[in-house]
């Protein structure tokens, strides 16, 4: 899944933005109001989070120009400004959450975990897919009981196939939701973990699991 990380505050934007891509996000970084904005208009998120006290564009209005373009993005406020008005606005306004700094780095990734697991219906942290199970909590995958070892990279795309297990997804989507922006389009990572996933399930199931729809994307099967 891929997050974009509002914050000015320079240490603590690495901190929280190196802490979630060890949890395998995705993550990239804005430093004012404005960059967030331009950010989001380019780039495809699961989730913002979204710091309130922005340089040139206050987070407010952030998260309501957000609003007037997307009513599905999950956005956590992840503000110093802890009085309980401020916390109603900032919900009614749009937010899905609301954290008051300082706060522990494990119920941050909590709640980020609790906000993308509710664009799926499901009734805990497990994915299943016929005998294929993603714990989406420990990003965990195995097939009939039997481990995988994937990569991060591996699992996101896996995770987001199961997330999007009745759609065909097209590579620039996984791309887009797996990688920063970072990532050059027209590079061979995309292939190259694919294909190792692929190898992966297939090693442990004996079939061809995810399908390559050509000149669409991919699916997973059962």
């Amino acid at each position: 899944m891929k997050l974009l990380i509002v914050e000015d505050e320079k240490m603590l934007q690495t901190i929280i933005a190196k802490g979630l891509k060890k949890y395998g996000y995705a993550v990239d970084k804005a430093d004012d109001g404005e960059m967030a904005l331009q950010m989001f208009m380019e780039n495809e998120y699961d989730l913002i989070v979204l710091d309130l006290n922005l340089p040139k564009v206050d987070g407010m209005d952030v998260l309501r120009q957000i609003r007037q373009e997307n009513q599905q993005i999950k956005v956590l406020i992840l503000s110093a400004r802890s009085d309980i008005e401020d916390r109603i606005a900032g919900l009614d306004d749009g937010a899905n959450d609301y954290l008051v700094k300082p706060f522990d780095f494990k119920e941050l990734e909590a709640r980020i975990r609790c906000l993308l697991r509710q664009r799926v219906v499901m009734d805990d942290l497990i994915l299943t897919n016929g005998l294929l199970l993603i714990d989406t909590k420990k990003k965990m995958a195995c097939y009939d009981g039997v481990p995988l070892e994937l990569t991060k990279k591996e699992y996101g795309i896996l995770e987001y196939l199961m997330v999007h297990k009745d759609e065909v997804v097209s590579a620039e989507t996984l791309i887009e939701h797996v990688w920063d922006s970072e990532v050059d389009l027209f590079s061979n990572t995309f292939k190259f973990h694919m294909s190792s996933l692929r190898k992966k399930i297939s090693n442990v199931s004996n079939q061809d699991l995810i399908k390559n729809i050509r000149g669409v994307g991919y699916q997973i099967g059962n």
